[in-house]
């Protein structure tokens, strides 16, 4: 009975968000910016620009970017979806 998944556990949608760690200016990498964009879990897809530091954002999936969510130079908050990413 210990192995059996918790209801909403195991999910079915090939499609996840990656968020912004932290508050401030977006600013994607050249190489993320494409549509179908291969990466590798943990791989930057971007920097948010804070007052006094420079947070890289990355992925906890690999997979393929679907697209954007948030534009270069866009304000974000902690959270904040930046990016579509379907995993592979």
């Amino acid at each position: 009975m210990d192995n059996v998944p918790l209801h909403g556990e195991i999910l079915a949608v090939p499609e996840r968000v990656i968020v912004a760690p932290a508050v401030g200016v977006f600013r994607p990498l050249d190489s993320a910016e494409g549509a179908d964009t291969v990466i590798a879990a943990g791989q930057a897809i971007g920097v948010v620009e804070g007052p006094g530091a420079s947070t890289p954002v990355r992925s906890p999936f690999p997979g393929a970017i679907i697209g954007m969510l948030a534009r270069a130079g866009e304000r974000v908050r902690e959270g904040q979806p930046v990016a579509w990413l379907r995993v592979t």
